[in-house]
């Protein structure tokens, strides 16, 4: 046909049928984009909390012959949050405050180079007849060599056999204001600054027949008989039998 003949028809660029797809499409982007943000803001939030809680909620947990009574928030392994029997359970506890996790406390629990005032405890069952100090005499002390070394705090500390087994840690002993014995076993850095999060460790047995062990920075060893008091205490106040 001629340019201008009056019966040309001008075509839309876009039929109906392709806008209704269109905007089908566009909504269905739209309701994705939403669910991913939410998702992403769900998942990263947990991220965040990298396994943490700040749940109050109560549990009461059967290990052996006893029941622990732990918040959430003090458990550190989201799978043994839960009532009824465990074989152990494992516990974090900020210090001096002996408290779970909580956002004020987040650097403490998140930041593995920032938790030297952190304790890690596990209870379980015991298998052994005598804790760490029943061991001193029976096992550790035939395994010392060398002359004990005076350390701060009222402190002695005892190398091991290198044929022992227990590689470069060393035996700590004390007597507490009380007369008990207190005995730790630790791997001392060489610099203060070089300390990790739970170089040396005790157990202590509790309850009807539990064992806790517990971890913490050598850099607390100066606090070792408030340490081992308030720990004593804080099993006293959980054990729930």
């Amino acid at each position: 046909m001629a340019i201008g003949d009056s019966n040309d028809t001008e075509l839309p660029l876009l039929s109906n049928g392709f806008l209704l797809k269109l905007t089908a499409f566009i909504g269905v982007l739209a309701v994705l984009t939403a669910a991913v943000t939410v998702a992403g803001k769900y998942y990263g939030d947990k991220l965040a909390m990298d396994g943490h809680t700040v749940s109050r909620e109560m549990f009461h947990i059967l290990v052996g012959q006893d029941v622990l009574a732990l918040p959430a928030n003090m458990i550190r392994f989201e799978n043994q949050r839960h009532t009824g029997q465990a074989e152990s359970v494992s516990v974090y506890l900020s210090w001096p405050e002996l408290d779970g996790y909580t956002p004020q406390a987040d650097q403490r629990f998140s930041d593995p180079n920032g938790s030297q005032d952190l304790i890690f405890v596990e209870f379980s069952q015991s298998v052994m007849s005598r804790d760490m100090s029943g061991r001193l005499e029976p096992i550790y002390s035939r395994l010392f060599r060398g002359e004990p070394e005076q350390r701060a705090a009222g402190l002695i500390l005892h190398h091991l056999d290198p044929k022992s087994g227990f590689g470069n840690e060393v035996i700590l002993t004390g007597m507490t204001s009380t007369g008990g014995l207190y005995v730790v076993r630790c791997l001392l850095p060489q610099a203060p600054a070089q300390a990790t999060t739970a170089d040396c460790q005790r157990d202590i047995h509790v309850g009807r027949d539990l064992t806790m062990l517990y971890r913490f920075s050598s850099r607390l060893l100066p606090q070792w008989e408030a340490l081992d008091a308030r720990l004593n205490a804080f099993a006293g106040e959980h054990i729930q039998n």
